[in-house]
């Protein structure tokens, strides 16, 4: 019997953290590490999924009788929100996993679910290949959030995102700075829940989200075009407060390395957890953040598809 594989990169999200919900031009690059999806037909007609980590262990599993999905009464979070992607992408194409066979599915990560890289993401757009729709519609349907995670999950290069008159709209760019090597990414040893973030920041006042997003378009812009570490330190302060003023956090700089001076430390996507991006003189400084228990860091290129 026929099987299908599909494959989607994670994503980290470097300039325009929540305002890239309200239009704001967002500097976004893919991971080299993402997440597969696999489809065999079988006889029986049910939906048999087991999802598997980046060391092969199975952390999902369940079965949905196909012959009315929305007969299916889940008894956990996750398979819930699974049936419930599964039936905006039969909404989006009806012949959606209609027919006489069954599907035997499996997912495997490349990543750490813990993360944040895109679990979700790459799942929607891994479902969105299989079932023929459109990715972003799958996603505004059953999920909430920019689209930005969805754009670099079939890209080969950094993007710039944002959404004009509620329509995604891409352009690749080569986000490649000549001081890449004094770039790294470093682990806060927390996975960040986003949606409670963007549920915050929905709150604040419309002028107040304009006036950060033209600050934030223009840093972006500056961003792509730097090719000095102080200037790019100076670019990445600059915006990291923009969004603190906005959103009345205190920068991850000023909460966990305040007493960190040689380089800078930006918070990528929701404010809290996950991944930040790490400036260096050398990599000898990596030390600081190993020593306060931050061990898990990965250089520019370990990290990212570009």
């Amino acid at each position: 019997m026929s099987t299908k594989i599909f494959y989607s990169h994670g994503k980290l999200l470097l300039t325009g953290e929540y305002v890239v919900l309200d239009g704001a031009a967002a500097l976004a690059v893919p991971t080299n590490k993402g997440q597969y999806l696999t489809v065999k037909l079988i006889d029986a007609p049910k939906l048999v999924w087991k999802s598997f980590d980046e060391n092969n262990q199975v952390w999902f599993k369940d079965e949905f009788l196909l012959l009315d999905l929305k007969l299916n009464k889940p008894e956990n979070d996750i398979s819930n929100k699974l049936l419930e992607i599964l039936l905006v992408a039969q909404e989006l194409n009806p012949s959606f996993l209609i027919g006489d066979n069954g599907f035997y599915v499996t997912t495997k990560l490349t990543f750490n679910k813990s993360f944040g890289l895109g679990t979700s993401s790459t799942l929607i757009a891994n479902i969105a290949k299989w079932a023929n729709v459109n990715p972003y519609q799958l996603l505004w349907k059953s999920f909430k959030g920019s689209g930005y995670d969805l754009a670099c999950a079939t890209s080969l290069s950094g993007l710039v995102y944002s959404i004009v008159n509620e329509f995604p709209v891409v352009n690749a760019v080569a986000f490649t700075p000549l001081f890449k090597e004094q770039v790294y990414f470093v682990y806060l040893n927390t996975k960040q829940d986003s949606k409670e973030g963007i549920l915050q920041y929905k709150k604040l006042s419309r002028k107040s989200k304009e006036n950060a997003i033209i600050e934030i378009n223009k840093l972006t812009t500056l961003i792509l075009k730097c090719s000095e570490l102080v200037k790019f330190n100076s670019l990445l302060r600059a915006h990291e407060n923009v969004i603190s003023q906005l959103i009345k956090v205190p920068t991850v700089q000023e909460t966990l390395f305040s007493d960190y001076t040689q380089g800078v430390v930006k918070s990528l996507g929701a404010w809290g957890g996950d991944f930040v991006l790490v400036t260096v003189n050398d990599k000898l400084d990596l030390d600081y953040f190993i020593k306060k228990g931050y061990a898990t860091i990965f250089s520019y290129n370990e990290m990212l598809l570009v």
